[in-house]
This record gives C-alpha cells, structure tokens and sequence, in this order.
C-alpha cells in the first residue's frame, strides 16, 4: 500500500517536488513513496536515474523527522554501546582501578560524552558523512604496553585492604586520595601519549598527505582493509555468543527477521493532524530492525533470569546470559556526571608512551580511510573525494586531542558496526548520527541511564556481532566487483593481503616477546602495527598493486573512477562533502585553493568539473 499526499505530510515530511533518491521509483515496490527535503536542488533527468542508485529510506541529506531522528539515533547509540563501553572496562585493571566502581562510572561517562562530541565535530565539518566516532581498539595495544612498564605496576592489594579497615580515620581519607592518585597518575601518562601521537594525524590530515597516498590506492588495496575490519572481529563476536550460542542464534534471527523478512511490511500507524486522527503505513521493522532484534533477544534473557532458568553461578554454562550480572555497576553509579578537561590532573608526556601510542595512530588512520569508502557506499553518497578524506582524518586528530584533554584512556576513530547498520536499516542520513552526538553528550551525563545498559547480556551484543561484522566484511568484497578476477595477478595480490592480514597478527599474538631490537619504543611500533588486521592487508595490497604490472582495466582503476562520475551523478552530488555555510568564501578567494582539506581545493575542483 502506498502513501497518500495527505499521508506523507502526516509523516512529517516537507514537500518540495524532490523525490528522495532512496524511494520512489515506478517499479519499486520495497519502500514508501515519500518525498522529503534533501536540502540540495536536484534536476528532473537525476530524478529519472535516482532509481539506480543505492536501495535506502533515507540518503545522506535526508531529514527524517524529529522523533524518527531520535529513535534512530538511539539505536546507532545502542549499537556503539557495546564497544565504546568495552574500552574502559578493558582499562580498569591496568588503571588499578578493577574494583573501583565510582571512577569506572566516571571514565564511562567521560568516553560517552567525548564521542557524542566527536561525532557532530565530525559529521559537521569532517568527512560529513554519517560515521559514529568512538573508542578504538587500535589504540589498546599501545596503552596496554604503556601500562605494563615496571614503574606502572599496581601495588600490592594488601595497601587496598588496610585502606577499608580504616574508614572513619583522617589517614584514611589520606590514604582514598593517594588511590586515586595511583590511578591517575596513570591516566594522565596515556592522556600525554595520545595528545602529543594525535598531532601526527591532524599534520597528516591538514597537510594532504593523506590524499596524496590515495591517488594511489585502488580497489585491490580496500576492498582487503574493509573486509579484514570484519574478519578481524570474529573472535570477539566468537568470545560473547559463547556464553550461550542460544540467545546469540535468537538475535541474529531477530535482526534478520526484522531486517530481511519483514522489510516489506508495513505497521499501520496513527497520527494526529488538522484536528483529524489518520493511519498511514510505516516501514517500521526496517528501520529498528537491530533495535528491535536486540530488545527483543534482551528481554527474553531478562525473563529467562527472572524465572531462574538460567544457571547462577559463574563457571556453569549460559551463566553470561543473565540480566543480573551487572546490576552493582547501575547501583554505583552516580546520578549525575559532567566530564571536563583535566579532570584527573594535568597530562605527562615521556618519549616512549609517544612512540608506542603513534603506531595506534597510523593504524586507526588506516582503518578510517577504509570505513570513509564503506560508510560512503551504505549511505548513497559518492565515494569521498581527497578533500573530505584529508578534512577527516584531521578532525579525527583533533577528537583524539579531545579524548586526550578530557581523560577517556582512548582515542577516537570512525566506528564500523554502525557503518554496517546503515545497510541493515537503510538509513544513511547525517542528520541521524548528528541526533546520536547530542544523545551521547546528554547520555553520558546522565550516569545511571548509561549503567542500565551494561546488564545487556554478552550473548546478544555477540549476535549482533555476528551480523555487523560480517555485513562489514561483505561491504569490502564488494569493492572487488571493478576489479578483473580472471587475472591471476589480482587474485595473488588479493588472495596474499587478505591472509597475511591473518595470518601475521596471529602469530605475533601467539609469540609475545618475540621482537627484542633492543629500543622498547622500537619494539611496540613493530608489534602494534604487526598486530594490525586490516594495517597489514591494506599495506601489502597497496604495494603489490602499484608494484606488480597491470592495466587501469585489469586493477579496476579505471571501472572504479567510471562508476565514481556516474555515482555522483544519480546519487548526491559532490557538494554533500562540502563545509556548510563557507562554499562561498571558499570560492571567492584563489588562496583557498591551495588548501588540501578544503573543498575548493584545485585538484579536486578540476576533477569535479569534467
């Protein structure tokens, strides 16, 4: 059933004879037939070709309505939850602070509150794509090896336990202040590191080097970087549905449920309008299909543990499954939480932790590139041109900047299950991950709000891993689809990248200690990059393909840039990569012309204008 013109104002929509690219072709029965305000003029002959484009609700410029935007962005908040809140609670014991609940509640709501920051940073003048920027893993390695040093060790925990037998004592209160301290003291060594590596990206960034690299990147060299982002995950996804492959196997049901089998359904719904109650269809199941699948699998867990069917203690089999497990953290936390900078003090700087923390860097930078093509790719916009790729990899320095000031123990990168949950819900539009920002600012001073979920099982955070992992490795093959798969050169460059990218982290992983050059600060850059899934596929898939002899034909290079034009012409222009408000100034002067990261840019400028 199709909308009627009263029923799509009823929807919120404005009207302006601009049909959305994701809708509205005259024999497409998958979606609604609504139009909306994309903010862009469009003329009649893309509103003929639009139909080509990618199958989304919402594309990239789109303005849902105010409360879709909101419950849309509490899903991409929902699916963030799990790794953003990971990082912390992997930090807790080399931070000294394992049993510290009060200063875990704090990084938590620090971590929240910086990523919903950096993430209207960047969707407002970075990339301007919707990517979800959060805690990343790549700079884990780096941190841990920091915090292993000798002089970091956490003392002895019979210091902790004279601490407790003295509560009402003046020492003691002494002693509580010198065990915040401990940890602290290590915070603000790894907030040093990441402030100082950070400068790195935003040279990198602002200086174009970044670009220039990728005049010299082909598909043979992202399709192995995005599809080992997937493939890289698997045994995180394999660790949390381990706990009951059940509950993980009744999510991924769900989520394909809501997302495949019912994505044609619509759920009639009531609106009020003019003083009349109308129904119109809804493609509801669509658009919350991961919320929905993971609500849904959480509250059977929740009843499961209501009615004592699951196992209570922790060593039997499904114990993880339980909705209780968690519940001290929502008791602890506090009510009330606003992070500001320097919170834990003023950050240390030592040439070592600097060092070790820049091989993280590289490689978050290297990850971004990748999620730039695929978040692109799921969001109906064209591929990012070298502007926009140099503009966000700066803005992501600067987030890590931010992370550093505040104090999260992390830096910030693009985050790639939320990528892949733009092709689950068909949702694309900037203006919902915008929402999500402000969603995770205001969150992330609420405390108790975001405690609530950490009772959500292990188990259903791992099927839905399953499904977004593996939709990320996917969207990487896809990029094969240029290149020429006859040609043995292609499948040796692919086939070598691809298992390399596995095969060497593993082996490191298993041999700890095995690089010795004698310079510690030598030996983390090695191991951190070396640990590296998509680092390593990504690298040699560059080399090998601009070293190895090939045609523009044969390495899909040419394919690539044809369905580049062609995708900006039926899909959003070039102009949604733009900075908004100063297209106008940029033009006006030739200086800005010189400026990599700007969209005025001369390179790009004539490469848009053929």
């Amino acid at each position: 059933m199709r909308l009627s013109t009263e029923e799509k104002i009823e929807l919120g929509l404005k009207e302006q004879g601009t049909v959305n690219p994701a809708f509205g072709g005259k024999d497409s029965d998958e979606q609604p037939q609504l139009t909306v305000d994309i903010g862009e003029p469009h003329t009649e002959a893309l509103e003929e070709t639009v139909d080509k484009g990618v199958d989304l609700v919402y594309s990239l410029n789109d303005r849902p309505p105010w409360y879709l935007c909101i419950l849309l962005g509490f899903q991409h908040y929902i699916l963030a939850f799990g790794g953003i809140i990971a990082i912390p609670l992997i930090l807790a014991e080399p931070l000294c602070i394992k049993d510290n609940n009060v200063a875990k509640s704090q990084l938590i709501s620090t971590i929240f509150f910086v990523s919903g920051l950096c993430t209207l940073l960047q969707t407002a003048v970075g990339t301007r794509l919707p990517i979800l920027q959060g805690g990343t893993f790549s700079f884990i390695t780096p941190t841990l090896a920091i915090l292993a040093l000798p002089k970091w060790q956490c003392p002895a925990p019979k210091a902790s336990v004279a601490l407790s037998m003295q509560p009402q004592n003046s020492t003691s209160q002494l002693q509580m202040e010198n065990s915040d301290e401990i940890w602290m003291s290590r915070m603000r060594e790894i907030q040093g590191a990441i402030l100082v590596s950070s400068l790195l990206q935003i040279v990198l960034g602002f200086s174009g080097l970044v670009g220039l690299v990728l005049k010299y990147i082909g598909p043979l060299a992202i399709a192995p970087t995005i599809n080992l982002i997937g493939l890289s995950l698997f045994i995180e996804a394999g660790k949390k549905c381990g706990g009951h492959w059940g509950i993980a196997a009744l999510t991924v049901c769900l989520i394909l449920l809501f997302s495949q089998y019912l994505s044609k359904v619509d759920v009639p719904m009531i609106a009020y309008k003019d003083k009349k109650w109308k129904v119109f269809q809804y493609p509801l199941f669509k658009l919350f299909s991961a919320l929905f699948g993971m609500c849904g699998a959480w509250l059977v867990c929740f009843l499961l543990t209501i009615f004592d069917v699951l196992p209570s203690k922790s060593n039997e089999y499904g114990f993880s499954a339980r909705t209780d497990i968690n519940l001290n953290a929502v008791k602890n936390s506090p009510w009330f939480h606003v992070p500001y900078p320097g919170q834990w003090g003023v950050p240390t700087v030592s040439v070592s932790s600097v060092l070790g923390m820049m091989a993280g860097v590289l490689a978050s930078t290297m990850e971004s590139i990748g999620d730039y093509y695929a978040c692109a790719r799921l969001s109906g916009a064209p591929p990012p041109p070298t502007h926009a790729i140099n503009r966000g990899i700066a803005v992501e320095g600067i987030g890590c900047i931010l992370a550093a000031l505040w104090g999260t123990g992390n830096g910030t990168t693009s985050y790639s299950q939320n990528i892949a949950a733009l092709g689950i819900t068909k949702v694309g539009s900037r203006l919902v991950l915008q929402t999500t920002g402000i969603l995770m600012i205001v969150l992330g001073i609420f405390g108790k709000f975001g405690a609530v979920f950490i009772t959500i099982p292990d188990p259903v955070i791992g099927g839905m891993f399953l499904v977004m992992f593996g939709m990320i490795a996917a969207v990487g093959i896809s990029n094969l689809q240029y290149v020429d798969l006859n040609s043995s050169r292609n499948l040796l460059i692919l086939g070598f990248s691809t298992f390399s990218g596995l095969v060497l982290p593993s082996w490191f992983h298993s041999n700890p200690g095995i690089i010795d050059t004698g310079v510690k600060e030598l030996d983390q850059v090695i191991v951190v990059l070396f640990t590296t899934h998509m680092f390593i596929g990504g690298f040699f898939g560059f080399i090998l393909d601009n070293t190895i002899p090939g045609t523009d034909k044969e390495r899909g290079i040419s394919n690539y840039q044809d369905k580049v034009q062609e995708e900006s012409k039926n899909m959003c222009d070039l102009s949604c990569y733009d900075i908004p408000f100063c297209s106008g100034v940029f033009k006006r002067f030739r200086c800005f012309q010189y400026l990599p990261f700007l969209p005025s840019y001369k390179t790009t400028q004539q490469g848009t204008s053929k």
